[in-house]
């Protein structure tokens, strides 16, 4: 498979035929590159895109994979923060797409890093955003950018029942990414710390749509 970007390993979904963007899915607290790997098909089930799912770079108890040391909700560890901050950059440019042809996602941390590379100053935006059961970043040297974002498309979605990362985090999200004008997929439903099947259609379409 090659390497994308240095230092983070990653699984590739090949696309049915020649691509037209990238989807990339970013994994939650203590999984792997392998569990958002089926979601790559309920996303984009045409195949239409390249499926790239990336590990986070730092192994802490209680095991697997990482992209921060926990340091609250929602103030992640500033250091370990940014250093997959930059690392997911890296791969983001080594993709072959220009950004504007790449849909970004993740669940739980991965959903906080998705906030960070789409929304942070000095980055560039990718075509659409997709974020499941996390929280919009507060770390120290780390800031917003909501200028020209009018339109932007945003998928949030947030379990009611969830008692990792309260519901409030994600209702914090859709307010204030609404208030700036992005255009927000919003879906609430009765279920804990986990991505609802039941709302995977309604993705899939947000997917389809923000890369026509």
């Amino acid at each position: 498979m090659g390497e994308i970007a240095a230092g983070l390993h990653r699984l590739e979904r090949p696309a049915a035929g020649e691509p037209t963007g990238a989807l990339v899915l970013l994994h939650g607290r203590g999984a792997d590159e392998h569990d958002l790997l089926p979601v790559l098909d309920i996303l984009d089930p045409e195949r239409r895109l390249l499926g790239v799912t990336p590990r986070g770079p730092l192994s802490l108890p209680p095991g697997g994979a990482h992209w921060y040391r926990l340091g609250g909700i929602p103030t992640p560890d500033p250091e370990t923060f940014r250093t997959s901050l930059e690392l997911l950059g890296e791969l983001l440019d080594g993709l072959p797409f220009p950004l504007d042809r790449v849909v970004l996602g993740g669940f739980s941390q991965g959903s906080v890093m998705s906030y960070a590379l789409a929304l942070g100053q000095g980055r560039g935006r990718p075509a659409a955003l997709v974020a499941l059961s996390g929280f919009v970043p507060r770390v120290p040297g780390f800031s917003l950018d909501l200028d020209g974002i009018d339109g932007y498309p945003v998928a949030i979605a947030h379990g009611t029942l969830d008692p990792v990362i309260p519901p409030a985090f994600g209702e914090e999200a859709r307010d204030l990414l609404q208030a700036a004008g992005a255009d927000v997929l919003w879906r609430s439903t009765p279920v804990g710390h986990t991505i609802d099947p039941r709302i995977m259609g309604d993705l899939a379409a947000f997917v389809r749509a923000a890369l026509p």
